[in-house]
């Protein structure tokens, strides 16, 4: 089976996510997750790139990217992956072990409309969702958390985005997703999916050679005559 594109071009929004291989926690503590911060920021000085948002869960992480070049987003995503791979395997003890992750970054363009709102806050709301704080800024390895933290050495890492963000953002981040957009988010990180209005998909994942993944799943029936 071929290996399946990942969107890369230049002056796109795209949601990027990474999982650990079998799920396991690879951040289990205050040095694992500083530890990766510190590649991203690494990352950021060999590869320059906008980081609108980001969330480090303990088996997976998520991030919000504006390239400016077409071959950014795979050159830092792809320096950040193999970089903290050795180097969770050196500090763990576990270098030859197997992988840290179950593959390759998956990326996926977003509208820059309300859905660029969604998938924001989405990211940010990870620890929310599943139970590890009450608001999204008491997170600390987050973007919003990150600028809660005035002393935080990575604090200037993070860059506006092509929209401007309401006055009242934190309070709109804290707010639960609709069940709509929580389907439909999902939908586009299990399918490999861009995520915006049907209109916009369509030309979006013409223009990206990702018609594939609006192609209904299984096999199709046979006609009956």
């Amino acid at each position: 089976m071929p290996r399946p594109l990942r969107a890369s071009k230049g002056g796109v929004v795209y949601h990027v996510i990474n999982r650990a291989n079998t799920r396991m926690t690879i951040f289990e503590n205050e040095s694992d997750y500083q530890a990766f911060e510190k590649a991203i920021v690494e990352a950021h000085e060999r590869r320059p790139i906008r980081i609108i948002d980001y969330c480090i869960m303990p088996n997976h992480w998520h991030m919000v990217l504006w390239p400016e070049q077409d071959a950014d987003l795979s050159a830092f995503l792809g320096w950040l992956t193999m970089t903290h791979t050795q180097r969770w395997h050196a500090n763990h003890g576990t270098t030859g072990s197997g992988h840290l992750y179950q593959g390759r970054f998956k990326s996926f363009p977003v509208q820059t409309d309300r859905h660029y709102y969604t998938v924001c806050r989405y990211v940010v709301r990870n620890p929310v969702r599943a139970g590890l704080v009450d608001r999204a800024e008491k997170w600390p390895w987050s973007s919003v958390g990150l600028k809660q933290s005035v002393n935080s050495k990575t604090a200037g890492l993070l860059s506006d985005g092509p929209l401007e963000r309401p006055i009242d953002w934190l309070e709109f981040v804290n707010q639960p997703e609709t069940d709509s957009d929580l389907a439909s988010l999902r939908e586009s990180i299990q399918r490999g999916r861009p995520f915006g209005e049907m209109d916009w998909l369509k030309r979006v994942v013409k223009d990206f050679g990702m018609e594939s993944t609006l192609r209904p799943r299984g096999r199709p029936r046979k006609s009956v005559n």
